[in-house]
C-alpha cells in the first residue's frame, strides 16, 4: 500500500540517509505534475545539509531527437512512451549505480528548443543520491517496466487532472504557442499521457501531493 507524505518529510527522509553507498530515488507523475521542481527541491534540501551529495536525473534526457521523431511519424506525440530511448535511460541508472567512473555526463532536455543536449550534466562519483525524475519511471508496460528493481525508493505525484490542465496550459501559453497548438497539446497528447501513467504505474513507496 502507498503511504502518503509531504516533501518536507521526504526531504529530511532523503537527507537523514546513512552515507556510504549511492541511492537511486524515482520522482514519477503525469505531465504537469511538478516532477522537476520536487526534484529539484529534493536535490536543494540533501546539498544545504552535505554540499554536493545529490543529484538530478531527468528521464526527458532521453527523448529522440526530432528526426528520429519524424521519420517515424510521432513527432506530434512527443513526450508518448515511445518517444524515449528507455534502453539508453535503463543503461544509465545501471551505469550510475554501479558508481565505478570518476564522473558520468548525462544528457538535458532544453525545453526552449525541444531538443536533448548530450552531456549537458556530470555527475561525480561523490554523488550518493540521485533523484531520477520522469513520467514513465514507473509504468507497468513494455519497454519501461525493465526499470523495475533499478530504484531505492519510488515517489509518485497525485495532483489532480483539473490541476495539471491549468498548468500544462501556462506552461505552453509561456513559450508563445497560440491557443489551438496549445489545445491540440494538452488534449491530444500530455493529458491522455497523464491518464495512462495515472492507470498503468505500479504502485510507489511514497505519495507525494502537489
Amino acid at each position: 500500500m502507498e503511504e502518503r507524505t509531504d516533501i518536507e518529510t521526504l526531504s529530511r527522509l532523503l537527507s537523514d540517509l546513512p552515507p556510504g553507498r549511492r541511492r537511486i530515488v524515482a520522482i514519477a507523475g503525469a505531465p504537469g505534475s511538478g516532477k522537476s521542481h520536487v526534484a529539484e527541491a529534493l536535490v536543494e534540501a540533501v546539498n544545504a545539509r552535505v554540499p554536493g551529495r545529490a543529484a538530478v536525473l531527468p528521464m526527458d534526457g532521453y527523448h529522440f531527437d526530432d528526426a528520429v521523431l519524424e521519420a517515424r511519424g510521432s513527432r506530434a506525440r512527443k513526450g508518448a512512451p515511445d518517444t524515449f530511448d528507455v534502453g539508453g535511460f535503463a543503461a544509465m541508472l545501471v551505469r550510475l549505480r554501479g558508481n565505478a567512473e570518476e564522473e558520468v555526463a548525462v544528457p538535458v532536455f532544453d525545453r526552449a528548443i525541444e531538443i536533448a543536449r548530450a552531456g549537458a550534466r556530470l555527475i561525480p562519483r561523490s554523488v550518493e543520491l540521485i533523484v531520477a525524475e520522469g513520467n514513465y519511471l514507473l509504468l507497468d508496460m513494455p519497454p519501461w517496466d525493465r526499470l523495475d528493481g533499478l530504484f531505492d525508493l519510488t515517489v509518485r505525484l497525485d495532483v489532480p487532472e483539473a490541476m495539471l490542465r491549468q498548468r500544462l496550459e501556462a506552461r505552453w501559453q509561456g513559450y508563445g504557442l497560440p491557443p489551438g497548438v496549445v489545445r491540440t497539446k494538452m488534449e491530444e497528447n500530455d493529458l491522455p499521457n497523464g491518464r495512462l501513467v495515472r492507470a498503468r504505474s505500479r504502485p510507489a513507496d511514497l505519495v507525494l501531493a502537489n
